[in-house]
């Protein structure tokens, strides 16, 4: 059944745009994740579709997201040995802490590094071990509404609007909750016309059917207009636009949605996971149902953790039912992404 709380909702979109994705489009590998953005704007699901081949390349630097600093040394590293200060570009802040984010990298395996001359005056030297991929295709975003009414929709009218105008994006969409009847005229007109909406069914759990598309959106960046009609230059706007874009879909490549067990408490007797069709969420037995990830928390008033005696189950001492559930997370989310290697 879909949850009651959007929470729930919102991690059956992200099993949905996994399995079927491009909605009303040709099947496009991609990775997802889940309350991922910048400073401005944090969106319910970001789909990010990729190149499997460069894709496979990015593994090269591991599994772990490439922060904004050490993308920016990772990308500029030279093939050849050279002092950090003439490879890299003029920061906005000072050296040393461009200097941090060389040893940060050199720490993680992302680039080579070297002190030249004498030990106590010599200068860091780095090279590149490896081209950083162009592996992102497009980014799309996913806001989540299950219940669409006429005060939801004029508040996502306003967040969708921005997507459209920021410049960031590929792609943005609306999903709500089918409920039998046409989408009303009126919510729709609150939506801008380039988001896209789809209609979801999940009664029987989810399935790669469980979407349709109502409205289909535009492409952003050949759509050449905002939401106000005013032309939109996203290149020149914003010569930043790129590396923004890969941060976020490092965000996703490190995080993905299946993350929840970090804000959670997979470790209180109570807490299982439940299958909705090909989707697995959070069910709480004390009430219930999912709970939201504020509610899952040491604070809850049914929170009872796991037994020692639970933990201590297997040679060593392997843990508890929690750290099984983890375990099991982390597991599909890297099934996941060889999958999408695969394609």
């Amino acid at each position: 059944m879909v949850p009651d709380a959007e929470f729930g909702y919102e991690l059956l979109v992200c099993r949905w745009a996994e399995l079927a994705w491009r909605p009303a489009g040709d099947p496009t590998p991609v990775i997802v994740g889940r309350q991922i953005g910048t400073r401005k704007r944090r969106w319910d699901t970001v789909v990010v579709e990729v190149d499997p081949d460069a894709l496979r390349r990015r593994r090269a630097f591991g599994d772990r997201e490439i922060d904004r600093e050490l993308l920016e040394i990772v990308r500029k590293a030279p093939a050849d040995w050279e002092w950090y200060r003439d490879a890299l570009p003029e920061p906005e802040y000072p050296w040393r802490y461009v200097r941090e984010a060389v040893h940060r990298a050199a720490d993680r395996g992302l680039i080579d590094e070297r002190t030249s001359g004498s030990a106590g005056g010599g200068r860091i030297e780095i090279r590149r071990r490896r081209p950083y991929p162009d592996w992102v295709r497009r980014v799309v975003a996913i806001e989540n509404k299950p219940d669409l009414d006429a005060s939801a929709a004029a508040a996502l009218a306003d967040q969708l609007a921005y997507d459209v105008d920021a410049g960031l994006l590929d792609e943005t969409w609306l999903a709500t909750e089918a409920t039998g009847s046409r989408l009303e005229p009126a919510l729709r007109r609150e939506i801008p016309i380039e988001a896209g909406i789809v209609l979801t069914d999940f009664e029987t759990g989810v399935d790669p059917d469980s979407g349709t598309v109502a409205w289909l959106p535009s492409d952003l960046r050949a759509a050449g207009g905002g939401s106000g009609g005013d032309p939109v230059d996203h290149g020149s706007a914003d010569p930043d636009r790129e590396t923004r874009r890969l941060v976020l879909a490092e965000r996703v490549y490190g995080r993905g949605w299946r993350s929840f067990h970090d804000t959670m408490r997979p470790d209180c007797r109570h807490f299982r996971l439940a299958h909705s069709g090909e989707a697995m969420r959070p069910d709480c037995a004390a009430k219930g149902r999912c709970p939201t990830a504020r509610e899952c928390s040491g604070s809850c008033a049914s929170f009872s953790p796991e037994p020692p005696a639970w933990r201590t189950q297997g040679w060593p001492i392997e843990g508890g039912p929690g750290k099984g559930l983890t375990s099991l997370l982390e597991r599909r989310r890297d099934r996941a992404r060889y999958r999408t290697l695969r394609r």
